[in-house]
């Protein structure tokens, strides 16, 4: 179990990423500020180059998501920097607003996500919140993983307010059921030639939900799962602390490395393996410290990705190939053959090209 604060335990174990920590910390708020525009959040933050040799960044779109995201982030601020981003509100406004729009929410995930916040928050619409998952949830046919995964974490969250058992019975079995050696994109199957590949986001997010369940009660399954998927997803690490992007959930071997995504590596991995240390299971420490310091010192290109002004952290560092060709190719290839690489590849598509954008 974890008895210090996570960025004083992270800064503790590697000198070299308490800079990188603080700089993280303090422009995050920033980040939201600009990205919590009208009802929702922005789905991207544009990045273009100015006249003036400086970047400027532009929210386009909308995410009902994003927003239930980053209200479960301010929650944990202190009431005034919550007012200061949110422009006089605070995170369980957000929350409140985004609530009074569940009725009108298709997506599973949205809707499991502002279940959780409302949890988080303590907010009086989680009944309303916890009514609309059980509307759109049948626990019948396929799902994201990650949709499973948050519902999970969505139940767990509202056990101290809501008698949720029954359901979260069956969220849980549904998710423990949904793991081979690693976990697929989808529970229940998907198109042949992607039915065994997951994301890294497939992985950790049950990574998180397994945990905090153990937590919440003690659940030895699930903590065992837990910890073999976030096993598993550390031995792959890169060299360079890179978490990967596609594996094949049949064997655990990574199918396709790349993007690499910048939240993978300051924000999903910290987040889930810290919950799983916090729940009693291994505290995968030097995986997190060698995946932020790839944020500063990575081999795929010199450019910065971490921007105090504006205050963005740059999405991901890709392929050079535009129809996501790779991905393609060894996804159709790792379908017949496990662990076939086609290494001519990455000649033939080098990764460097940074995505200037922050979602």
């Amino acid at each position: 179990m974890l008895t210090v604060p996570r960025t004083a335990l992270v800064a503790g174990a590697d000198p070299d990423c308490a800079s990188l920590l603080e700089r993280l910390v303090r422009n995050a708020p920033g980040g939201l500020r600009l990205a919590l525009t009208g009802e929702a959040a922005a789905f991207t933050l544009a990045g273009t180059w100015r006249s003036d040799g400086r970047w400027q960044v532009v929210p386009a779109g909308q995410s009902l998501r994003y927003a239930a995201i980053a209200a479960l982030g301010l929650l944990r601020l202190g009431e005034q920097e919550q007012r200061t981003v949110l422009g006089g509100e605070n995170g369980r406004d957000l929350v409140g607003r985004l609530a009074k729009r569940l009725d009108t929410m298709t997506s599973l995930a949205d809707v499991a996500l502002v279940c959780w916040a409302a949890a988080e928050a303590g907010h009086s619409e989680l009944p309303h919140a916890l009514a609309r998952l059980a509307q759109l949830d049948g626990y019948g046919g396929p799902v994201e993983v990650v949709t499973a995964a948050w519902a999970v974490s969505a139940l767990v969250a509202a056990r101290p307010h809501a008698d949720v058992e029954r359901r979260l019975a069956r969220a849980r079995q549904r998710l423990l059921a949904a793991r081979d050696v690693l976990y697929p994109h989808v529970t229940g199957g998907a198109a042949w030639y992607r039915a065994h590949l997951g994301s890294f986001a497939d992985q950790i997010y049950p990574v998180q939900a397994l945990a905090r369940l153990h937590a919440s009660a003690d659940d030895p399954e699930a903590l065992a799962a837990a910890g073999s998927v976030a096993a598993a997803v550390c031995a792959a690490q890169g060299e360079a602390g890179q978490w990967w992007w596609h594996y094949d959930a049949r064997t655990g071997a990574v199918v396709e490395g790349y993007p690499v995504y910048s939240v993978h590596q300051h924000a999903m991995a910290p987040m889930a393996l810290l919950d799983l240390a916090d729940a009693g299971g291994e505290c995968h420490l030097a995986n997190i410290c060698r995946g932020l310091r790839w944020l500063s010192q990575r081999p795929e290109t010199t450019e910065d990705l971490v921007l105090d002004q504006p205050p963005v952290t740059w999405r991901k560092v890709a392929r050079a190939d535009h129809g996501k060709l790779v991905r393609g190719v060894r996804s159709s290839a790792t379908r017949l053959k496990p662990g076939l690489r086609l290494r001519v590849l990455d000649r033939l598509f080098p990764p460097g090209p940074v995505d200037h954008e922050c979602r």
